[in-house]
């Protein structure tokens, strides 16, 4: 068998993210999950206090607080997107229950 067959077959492999069985492209055998999470788009609540209270000094201690965090730890806390994959009879349990 050629060396590139066997990388490019490999490259295609997939397998299950629930059970683990081998999924093969192109058999219809399983579904593409795509997952997105982004954290509370709406705007914070403001109160009166708040505006009274020094928003530069707050300002920086969010900045130190965020200082020992690379960039992709703080852009998760905001987005996360996954794709998972899952044969027919595990996408069939997870669809109706999605959070077990």
């Amino acid at each position: 068998m050629d060396s590139s067959k066997a990388i490019e077959h490999d490259a295609t492999m997939l397998v299950c993210h629930r059970c683990g069985v081998t999924l093969t492209p192109g058999a219809g055998d399983f579904f593409v999950v795509r997952i997105e999470a982004v954290a509370d788009p709406t705007p914070p609540n403001v109160s009166r206090e708040d505006l009274e209270t020094d928003l530069h000094s707050r300002v920086n201690k969010l900045i130190a607080q965020m200082q020992d965090l690379s960039e992709q730890e703080l852009i998760d806390q905001v987005y996360r997107r996954l794709t998972i994959y899952l044969c027919a009879r595990c996408h069939s349990h997870w669809i109706e229950d999605p959070a077990r």
